[in-house]
């Protein structure tokens, strides 16, 4: 098939705007791929259910009757460790046998890092 002389410039303007359209729209304009927004969203959730879960967690250290103890013994260990520390005791694990070392690190950082409980006032 022969296309017309004056067919030329227009099939390969419209085609240089689709490329520089799809160019812009991604980099500049925020469009995302499927797989990229699914990645987003992912993420988005893991990071609720840690949110969600921590608080939860540093109840059920608390609410044990040597938690100053361990406490304090948490406190002592280095940061790569506290995490399997609450892993092991049980205290990250929500709905299933397995705990959650996300929950875990988060409920270390939100124990290691709160203010002592101050001693009763009365």
């Amino acid at each position: 098939m022969k296309i017309p002389m004056e067919v030329k410039p227009a099939l390969w303007g419209a085609i240089g705007g689709a490329v520089a359209l799809a160019l812009v729209g991604f980099w500049w304009g925020g469009w995302k791929t499927a797989a990229s927004a699914r990645d987003l969203v992912e993420a988005g959730s893991q990071k609720a259910v840690i949110v969600a879960l921590a608080p939860f967690c540093v109840e059920k250290f608390n609410a044990q009757t040597d938690a100053v103890a361990k406490l304090g013994d948490l406190k002592k260990l280095a940061g790569y460790e506290q995490g399997p520390f609450i892993e092991k005791a049980g205290w990250s694990t929500f709905g299933s046998d397995k705990p959650n070392s996300a929950v875990a690190r988060a409920c270390a950082d939100a124990l290691t890092t709160a203010p002592a409980k101050a001693a009763s006032a009365y």
